[in-house]
């Protein structure tokens, strides 16, 4: 009996194994599968899709030109943490707390620019925590809010301020801001680059303007959009006694161009956050920072500080001085490296002239050449006691395109003898 259910087992397992191809020998044959690659997608080139113009920045971190080009370190970051979701009230607090470590102050987060960090700096000494009046902005029940400025320092971006709802008292000199201050005033704002841009002399310097604020209990707020380089300037300002200050991210720090810092007092700060997305904030939801831009904000500024920055000034300097050396072979063409009275956009740029009565064509018809030329080039037009020239940026080429911009001004220059 045992000897016949063998038998019958043998059988049934023969017959299985002659089915399915499955036992010693059939797996000692079968071969493993090969998988074939999955095929990359072809690179697309969105300019040349969308039919956008490719353009040489030999001019400045200026926004209509998409500002300057982001750090490897900071496409990293974006690209990095893309594909992955993360609590944004926990990412701003924690980018937030990492910024304010290495700018040495007592808090920070990341804006959607410069210009939004004066909405809710200014939202957030207005109305402190108080969730009614976030409701209300700006619309408050009341007096407005006020917000003292110095005459000289008004300038197209001081619209953040009254976005919020705020008026502006302007004043002319440390006695006039005395007497201005009173119960609706909530702030006082300081723009760091109207010497740079306007060449006009604080009527009331850094250390005077803080020194009132203090003596009065009000938060001073410092915009110092472009401030940066020198480095030094980023831990500057707070020493000086700012309660709150703000950089663009995505100029010379290169983090995203639609990022920037609003850093200081961590009251003023935890109640500007109260105003930011995502919140369901009336004031600051619109001005959303993703999480791509606070990580990347993150690594730039990481980045930036790590940076080698005697080593980068050199380089510009270098740069200016070969595109000098091609220039200078054309009859009366002339140059030299400038570097602006600051505090804003301290940078080397290059500055040509040429006698007109040999080298027959204006700076502007050469800045209009460049412009329309392929590839498009966009440097400046500056003035030199009345006269203008030709200003060529060089901080925001890439190696490769100093030889370009050099050779195209000289070939310019060079058919107009």
């Amino acid at each position: 009996m045992k000897t016949e259910r063998r038998s019958a087992i043998k059988k049934i397992l023969a017959s299985t194994t002659a089915l399915v191809g499955f036992g010693p020998i059939a797996v000692a044959k079968t071969k493993k599968t090969e998988e074939k690659p999955i095929p990359s997608r072809p690179k697309v080139d969105y300019f040349e899709e969308l039919g956008v113009t490719r353009v040489i920045n030999a001019a400045a971190t200026m926004t209509f030109l998409s500002g300057s080009l982001m750090m490897p370190e900071t496409m990293e970051a974006i690209n990095a943490t893309a594909h992955d979701f993360a609590d944004m009230h926990e990412l701003q607090d924690k980018v937030g707390a990492k910024i304010a470590e290495m700018l040495h102050c007592e808090a920070a987060m990341v804006t959607s620019g410069a210009a939004c960090a004066l909405v809710l700096g200014t939202a957030g000494v207005i109305t402190g925590t108080d969730a009614d009046k976030r409701k209300q902005l700006p619309n408050l029940p009341g007096p407005r809010p006020e917000v003292i400025m110095q005459k000289s320092h008004r300038y197209v971006f001081d619209q953040a301020i009254t976005t919020t709802g705020a008026k502006i008292i302007e004043v002319e000199n440390p006695k006039e801001m005395e007497q201005a201050i009173n119960k609706n005033t909530v702030m006082a704002l300081f723009f760091n680059a109207a010497v740079s841009w306007y060449g006009i002399e604080d009527t009331i310097d850094h250390e005077a303007f803080v020194a009132i604020c203090k003596r009065h209990n009000i938060p001073s707020f410092i915009d110092a959009a472009a401030d940066v380089p020198p480095v030094e300037n980023l831990f500057k300002y707070q020493k000086m006694g700012f309660d709150l200050v703000t950089f663009s991210g995505g100029k010379m720090i290169r983090g995203p161009q639609s990022a920037g810092l609003l850093f200081g007092r961590k009251d003023l700060i935890e109640a500007a956050k109260l105003h930011c997305s995502p919140h369901e904030a009336p004031i600051g939801r619109p001005m959303k920072v993703n999480k791509e831009e606070m990580f990347g904000m993150y690594a730039a500024l990481k980045s930036y500080l790590e940076r080698d920055h005697k080593k980068e000034w050199q380089d510009w300097l270098d740069r200016a001085d070969q595109i000098l050396s091609r220039l200078k072979t054309v009859p009366s063409v002339m140059g030299e490296t400038n570097v602006p009275k600051g505090p804003a956009n301290v940078v080397p740029s290059l500055h040509v002239t040429w006698d007109q009565k040999q080298v027959k064509i204006t700076p502007k018809e050469v800045y209009e050449a460049l412009k329309s030329g392929t590839p498009s080039i966009v440097c400046s037009i500056g003035q030199n006691n009345g006269e203008e020239l030709l200003s060529v940026g060089v901080i925001l080429l890439r190696p490769e395109q100093v030889t370009i911009v050099a050779d195209r001004i000289k070939a310019i220059l060079q058919e107009a003898v």
